[in-house]
């Protein structure tokens, strides 16, 4: 079940999604019926985008901001899809959400962060949506857990659900970082690797918080053959009355869509395929002979554990690690290596090796 083999590509949804990657567009909130068809009508004056989103219901951290039209603004959608043909899509956390958004013709769900986070809400969703034939995507939630994630994507799988779709909205910066959502790039590979069947989108409004990194962030979505982009549009982003910082008007979507480079996946050129092969199967032999040398390094680590045992020596010598972290650090640099990469990888070697000199400790002191 939870290799999603049959779920419904994304191209197969609507016959308007033959050509990849989705382009989803929209406000954040449906605010007016003004706002919401204006900003639908230049959208789709671009024809780049197929589905129009916008939040009727939106959920808040504290009370007393705006938390959303509610069921009037899917009037408002449904005039969108009467004047414009785009399609339309409303993210629901509730049954009752479900229940409005089928009465008024909303054509794909979508799951918010914080709903997802919690398997009670989503239980409730699935029910509610079983035997219903409607797309639903769903968001990560906060915080970088991946299998929490795909829990809330099984419990729509098993009620029959097959046009399910991931969205990647970035995650919670435990740390102080120029983006309002950390991508962990890492987690949307493993998770392209583990359930290759799975159609994901990638949010870059919520994960650049602003504007000016939206298209990078898209890029990078894209390079990583992400099926589709969901970018936060606003008739005039300054009177938003949520997510102001983060929108971009229909004009400016359409210089970042236009100066997108949409690669392709695979190309049916023997000459190109050939010679992409011969450095993969370089990169193959290095990482051989890199897992080899590891092998060895580790060999070394337990002689070093033993010898530290004997002679009754802590495992830590920080001023060893120090010395370890300033001249490798210099090495790589010579070499044309990124000085965070460097110290992440030295990082998760010296990690293991403690790990392992502690293993090696404990087993002799049991034998003594």
């Amino acid at each position: 079940m939870s290799a999603f083999k049959d779920i419904i590509p994304l191209n197969e949804w609507f016959s308007e999604f033959v050509d990849l990657p989705l382009i989803i567009a929209g406000p954040c909130s449906a605010e007016t019926e003004r706002q919401v068809l204006e900003t639908a009508t230049e959208i789709a004056a671009s024809n780049k985008v197929k589905v129009f989103r916008a939040g009727i219901w939106k959920p808040r951290t504290r009370p007393g901001s705006f938390e959303g039209i509610g069921k009037e603004g899917l009037k408002w959608l449904e005039k969108v899809k009467a004047e414009t043909n785009l399609l339309t899509t409303v993210e629901v956390a509730n049954p009752k959400h479900i229940e409005l958004c089928l009465k008024h013709n909303v054509d794909i769900l979508w799951i918010g962060a914080r709903t997802t986070a919690n398997p009670f809400s989503v239980q409730e969703l699935a029910n509610a949506l079983k035997g219903v034939d409607v797309p639903v995507m769903i968001k990560n939630p906060v915080n970088p857990d991946i299998n929490s994630w795909i829990g809330a994507i099984e419990r729509l799988y098993k009620t029959g659900l097959r046009k399910l779709a991931a969205i990647h909205r970035g995650f919670y910066p435990f740390e102080e970082t120029y983006l309002r959502n950390i991508p962990k790039w890492e987690l949307i590979i493993e998770l392209l690797r583990k359930y290759p069947g799975l159609p994901v989108l990638s949010d870059p409004s919520h994960i650049s918080g602003s504007p000016e990194y939206i298209q990078e962030i898209s890029q990078k979505a894209l390079d990583l053959n992400i099926k589709g982009l969901m970018i936060e549009t606003h008739i005039n982003p300054e009177q938003a009355l949520s997510d102001s910082q983060q929108q971009v008007t229909p004009a400016e979507l359409d210089i970042i869509l236009s100066n997108l480079n949409y690669r392709k996946q695979l190309t049916p050129n023997s000459a190109f395929a050939d010679i992409l092969e011969q450095y993969r199967e370089k990169i193959d032999s290095i990482d051989t002979q890199m897992l080899e040398l590891l092998a060895q390094r580790m060999e070394v680590i337990d002689d070093i554990g033993k010898y530290k045992s004997e002679h009754n020596i802590t495992i830590l010598q920080l001023r060893r690690w120090e010395r370890i972290i300033q001249t490798r650090s210099k090495l790589g640099e010579r070499l044309g290596l990124n000085k965070d990469f460097i110290l992440k990888i030295l990082q998760l070697v010296h990690k293991e090796s403690i790990q392992k000199q502690a293993q090696i400790m404990n087993k002799i002191k049991k034998d003594i």
